[in-house]
């Protein structure tokens, strides 16, 4: 059972595509120490939730998981201009 967890909300317009674009990279994932997973609730609200039986898994799979969300988000406002 993971002792370690964190949960994000993000509230944006590209919600739904940015949960498209991390999920392969999160059913690839192949760290036993850590779990990721991210859906939607709401039209735009993307939930990340992150479980780890060690801080240092909980660390690494954050900062994974959030530069994906960050890059995601940074490609989608350059499409839309």
């Amino acid at each position: 059972m993971p002792q370690h967890e964190a949960i994000f909300r993000f509230t944006t317009d590209h919600a739904e595509q940015i949960c498209r674009a991390v999920a392969p990279e999160l059913a690839d994932e192949v760290n036993p120490r850590s779990t990721t997973r991210c859906w939607l609730e709401g039209p735009s609200t993307l939930v990340v939730k992150v479980e780890a039986g060690d801080t240092a898994a909980l660390r690494a799979a954050l900062n994974m998981i959030l530069r994906l969300v960050n890059v995601a988000d940074e490609v989608q406002g350059l499409v839309k201009k």
